[in-house]
Order: C-alpha cells, then structure tokens, then sequence
C-alpha cells in the first residue's frame, strides 16, 4: 500500500508547544498541516504551516478548521464537543473520539468512569458548592487533607487545590469539584498508551515524575521510573484497562499514585500527546508525536522500546521575571553529553510559565539525577 502524504492535511488545535511537537512529526512525513490558534504568535506557527486565528472551544471556529482539512488532532482537550460530533459527521478523522473526549473534559465523569469500570482511583466526592465542601468535611464524608479539582478547564496545575487544614475550607475553588481523597504518596508516574481502532493497544515505559513545589508542575521525570518489576508490570495492566475504559483512539496519558503499601492509584488520564511523553522524542524508538500521527493515519504501532534511560527537565520561566526570554546557562548545559535543548518559541515569559524542556540521556538512573541537578542549577529561563 502506497503512502502519499498530499492526500492528507491535518488539523492542530491549539498552537502551544504540544501543537508544534505534533506538527513536527507531521512535516517530517510531509504532510500539510493547519494550526488553529487565538494567539497569532503561538509557538507551532514558527514553523510555517498554514494558521487560521481562532478558538477551538467555539463551534464556529472549529468548523471554519473543518473546511480545511481531512484530519484532527487536539494539543488540548478543551474544545467544542458540538463542533467536533459536526466535523467527525462530515468524514473527517478525529482523534480523541469527541463521545470519549466528552468524558475525559468533566474530571467527574472521568472519575465515575473510572469507578465504573473497576479501575483504582482514590475515593472521590462530586460536589456543586464550596459550602457543600465544607458541609461533607463537618459530617465525615471527606476526611482532610484533600484535593479540590473544578471539573472543567483545569491544565497545568491550575484548577487544583490541596485542602491540608480547617483554614483552608475558608479559601475554595468556586464551582463543581471533584474532591478527592489524598493518599499517602510514594511517588507519582505517568503512562502513555496508545491504541487503534481495532482494539489493540501499546504502552510506553512508566515514567515517575517529580513536581515542583510551588507550581503545581512537573519539574522533571525519570524514565524508567524507580519501580520493581512487579510494580511496573502493574501499572502497565491498570494503564492498558484504564485506556479501554474510555476508548479514545490515539494517545491517552494515564497519571497515577503510587501508594507507600505499593498500590497504584489512577489521578486522571489525558486523551492526547503529554508533558510527561516529551523524552520519546529522543529516548524511544518511536515519539509519541509520531505514535498519534500512526494512530491517526491507521498506520501499525511503531515500537515503544527505551533506547537508554533518560531525564526530561521542565524549563520554567523564573519567578520575578516576565518579558521577552532569555536562557542563562545554556551553553554550559550544551556541554553535557546526551543533552537535548527543546525552546518552545514563546515570546515572552513569566513565572512557572512552560518555555522549554531538556531531554538527558544516561547510563542508569544515578547519572541521570546528576544531570538533572546540574541542569536545573544552571539553566534559568529570565528576561
């Protein structure tokens, strides 16, 4: 069967670095992609495919994309589910699966289907009002300390709160939540598998991720993550259960709890490419980004095998500085051996703003953490 990439042209929402990653994979198999974006300076647009200016989460928008092209794939999950049912009608591929992505987008639907379906997730209240909240902690119903989630629009920390104290009840997220229990937590790792439509799936190997104490982001991840081989083999069952749960095609980032016992917990999934898959780009036989594009193309799986153990590194932008961005450090950190820097292209930066990361590759886990540190010492995103 004969490949010719010009019959193809792939639609991208949004434009963030997610976005560009994925359409770089696109362009090295030549294929004619189309961004959409409302920041006519966003990131992907650097590359120079085609950009229409617009807001994925208004139905008109995403038609006025669907006129465009034949493909669909998401940066992020917070678009019109009416526009993609409209575009997925008009024979246009898409991936997620917008009745799957429906589910995933309200964090209390993911959660009742995680229950459903039997899979570990940490005992959970659906709650509409901060007084309810309240109400539930003074009759025992949720115990302290937890975490409050809205139930749409979260990302990258925000839209999650920890709930330690009687103090805190005073200062809640407004709206409907998810409130959850906290367990008592070893470590947090992340699973990316991927899957077709005809049932089959692969997954890559656990990552653990470390996040930083202020920002509610990942700082940096290991990969393999420190686990034993039953504990690895475990996530890897609750992650493959956990994909056909919700069936989205593609790609689904499945984040979870690893208890002090040694139980696996799943906190929430992500029906798309992840902060916590950047390392496959070099670390893997085959990138995620390449991975949603075989998914998306109904092209076979490509391997998800480690070529060697490897670190990512968040670049965040510092605290008290916002402007346009500059990289302190980046020569020195262009030293390392087995070191690659990935700048995102925003124009400018501000506090615990995501600008980059650094992918670090290693003998073992001990070389690993050195570099982190020396990485994380040396290279400051200011402006």
């Amino acid at each position: 069967m004969s490949f010719v990439p010009s019959q193809y042209r792939l639609g991208i929402t949004a434009g963030g670095q997610l976005g560009k990653m994925l359409a770089q994979a696109a362009i090295a198999w030549d294929i004619p992609v189309v961004v959409m974006d409302d920041d006519p300076a966003c990131a992907a647009r650097q590359l120079g495919m085609k950009f229409l200016k617009g807001n994925p989460r208004f139905r008109e928008d995403l038609l006025k994309l669907g006129k465009e092209i034949n493909l669909l794939a998401l940066e992020i999950e917070h678009v019109s589910i009416e526009g993609l049912f409209d575009l997925q009608r008009a024979g246009i591929r898409i991936i997620p699966d917008p009745e799957s992505l429906a589910l995933i987008q309200d964090k209390g639907l993911q959660k009742k289907r995680l229950a459903e379906k039997g899979i570990p997730t940490l005992p959970f209240l659906l709650l509409d009002h901060e007084d309810e909240i309240v109400e539930a902690v003074q009759r025992g119903r949720m115990q302290l300390p937890f975490v409050q989630k809205t139930r749409k629009l979260g990302y990258d920390g925000r839209g999650v709160k920890r709930v330690d104290s009687m103090e805190d009840l005073s200062d809640l997220l407004a709206g409907p939540s998810v409130i959850e229990q906290l367990c008592d937590i070893e470590k947090e790792i992340s699973l990316i598998v991927a899957g077709n439509s005809h049932g089959e799936t692969c997954v890559y190997p656990p990552v653990e991720m470390v996040f930083h104490p202020e920002a509610n982001l990942v700082s940096y991840l290991l990969c393999p993550a420190r686990l034993t081989a039953s504990q690895a083999e475990e996530a890897s069952r609750i992650a493959i259960e956990t994909y056909h749960a919700f069936n989205p095609g593609g790609l689904l980032a499945v984040e979870m709890f690893l208890d002090k016992q040694g139980k696996c917990w799943v906190n929430e999934v992500a029906p798309r490419p992840h902060n916590s898959g950047h390392h496959t780009i070099e670390a893997c036989a085959t990138s995620q980004y390449e991975q949603q594009l075989r998914c998306l193309l109904g092209l076979p799986f490509g391997s998800t095998g480690l070529i060697k153990p490897a670190a990512m590194v968040n670049l965040l932008g510092e605290p008290g500085y916002s402007g346009i961005p500059r990289y302190e450090g980046f020569e020195e950190v262009l030293k390392l051996p087995e070191v690659y820097v990935h700048i995102y292209g925003k124009q400018q930066t501000r506090p615990f703003r995501k600008m980059g990361h650094v992918t670090l590759l290693g003998k073992d886990i001990e070389e690993l953490t050195e570099k982190v540190e020396f990485v994380k010492q040396k290279l400051k995103v200011k402006a």
